[in-house]
């Protein structure tokens, strides 16, 4: 008989008393949790949400109970109060004036909730405040809908070998118990590499974008980090041999882990001659999801490229189901997490109350600011949500105006090809962002069009954008 992975972790520790405990990154609480609210020594029950409490590594008391919190309510976003929960990780940003809670309570906003208010409701006012906030919304994006992000493992090693034109990156990773290896193929260009190595775009499973010359690229197996089939697919794949099936981190949180992991390596092998300030990220449809979740959390991306991610990629979750309650068929929410695993599965218990979310994609989009981002869409499929990614965008463009950047923000919405298929007239707009962020040119990004074909729905900026753009000192 085969033993689930949470099992083989608890009979590692040898102790009998320990399988009536959740094991490290376990669920250990939530609402309708039946199972173990104790974890294993070394870490702590630690509330994501309502729903999912998980044993995450830490150094508070060798156990735990859950209380599992009330699920939101409505009142006003702007009298929102600080809430007790505890911090989910927050990739950057200041870690001790700054409140990071995985969910708030009492929050209830139809229209996009504006990116520059803190969740105790106070104004962002500087870009040292964006920083903050940035964490803020990190912290939020998990644990409502991305699930955990597990930070750098204790054990992380790497090789590269290069046969001609090809590299193999390779990592080996573990916490103390299981261990796994993955791998990935980069690309070189022709020629010497300059004398601070190649810029890289890492293409999930290849990317379909035209990469200019004097750019390396590694192909990222990202759906072996984590399965994407189905909703069969859950827990499946290398990160969850890792961290166990249960882990609630969702298959693109995985994917962003796999990524920060050959950065890592990246930055520990100059043999792999890759200049690690100027990596770029890409992928198209579900994988230009993937692509924008690992320019959000990932800092050390300089250039970030989803193609045509449509839903749960730079659309919001808000405007897509007003997409469809205009009559447009659309992805939405609810029909989302019955077709993938691309969320956490805490998200399920939020997808019919949108309202209750205090960020939407906008706010996954400004997370990149004030690092550079390009997003393509193809208005041709409405399936794709042309009106909410075209105003996703708009807001998430507020918060790079903010921050006095906003040529570092492209969004380019055309029709007339197929999907993830490239037209050449996109590639000046494409061009011009690789020059800029990956190859150090002075060139001018001021790319931003949309033909503005919606399917008769009509894009009203009021209705969903309430806020005045500040300017952070």
């Amino acid at each position: 008989m085969k033993l689930n992975t949470s099992l083989q972790l608890w009979l590692a520790f040898g102790s009998i008393g320990v399988l009536a405990q959740s094991s490290e990154w376990g669920q250990c609480g939530g609402i309708g949790w039946t199972g173990s609210s104790t974890c294993v020594s070394g870490t702590t029950c630690t509330t994501i949400n309502a729903y999912y409490s998980q044993c995450l590594p830490g150094s508070a008391p060798v156990s735990s109970s859950s209380t599992a919190s009330v699920p939101p309510t409505s009142v006003p976003p702007s009298s929102v109060p600080p809430t007790s929960s505890p911090t989910a990780t927050a990739p950057t940003g200041p870690t001790a004036a700054c409140s990071t809670p995985s969910t708030l309570s009492n929050f209830n906003n139809a229209a996009l909730p504006n990116p520059f208010i803190f969740n105790d409701g106070t104004p962002v006012q500087t870009q040292e405040d964006w920083t903050c906030r940035r964490a803020q919304l990190a912290a939020l994006i998990q644990g409502y809908e991305a699930g955990f992000l597990p930070p750098k493992p204790s054990t992380l090693t790497g090789s590269f070998t290069q046969s001609g034109s090809t590299g193999t990156l390779s990592f080996t990773a573990s916490n103390g118990g299981p261990s796994i290896s993955f791998s990935s193929t980069i690309t070189y260009p022709s020629g010497t590499a300059p004398a601070d190595g190649w810029p890289l775009i890492i293409a999930y499973e290849g990317g379909s974008i035209p990469i200019p010359a004097g750019i390396a690229v590694l192909n990222y197996a990202n759906s072996n980090m984590a399965q994407q089939d189905s909703t069969a697919s859950r827990g499946l794949g290398t990160f969850y041999n890792l961290y166990g099936s249960s882990a609630n981190a969702s298959a693109m949180t995985a994917w962003v882990w796999g990524v920060s992991r050959i950065i890592d390596i990246l930055e520990e092998t100059p043999a792999a001659q890759i200049n690690t300030q100027r990596i770029g990220v890409t992928g198209c449809s579900r994988d230009g999801k993937g692509a924008l979740m690992a320019g959000a959390f990932e800092p050390r991306i300089a250039l970030t490229i989803p193609q045509e991610s449509g839903s749960g990629g730079d659309a919001g979750w808000r405007i897509s189901l007003y997409e469809q309650n205009q009559g447009s068929v659309v992805q939405t929410a609810t029909e989302i997490v019955t077709e993938n695993v691309w969320f956490s599965p805490s998200f399920n218990n939020y997808v019919n109350t949108l309202n209750v979310l205090p960020y939407d994609h906008h706010s996954l989009l400004a997370m990149v600011a004030p690092r550079g981002l390009i997003a393509f869409e193809n208005t041709d499929y409405v399936w794709l949500s042309p009106v909410s990614a075209f105003g996703c965008e708009t807001a998430a463009r507020t918060v790079f105006e903010a921050l006095g950047v906003s040529e570092n923000h492209g969004f380019e919405q055309v029709g007339g090809h197929a999907h993830c298929a490239w037209p050449s007239d996109l590639t000046p707009a494409l061009d011009a962002f690789i020059n800029k962020f990956l190859l150090g040119q002075n060139v001018s990004t001021d790319e931003w069009s949309s033909n503005m074909v919606f399917n008769g729905v009509t894009w009203n900026q009021a209705q969903w954008i309430n806020w005045e753009t500040p300017t952070l000192s």
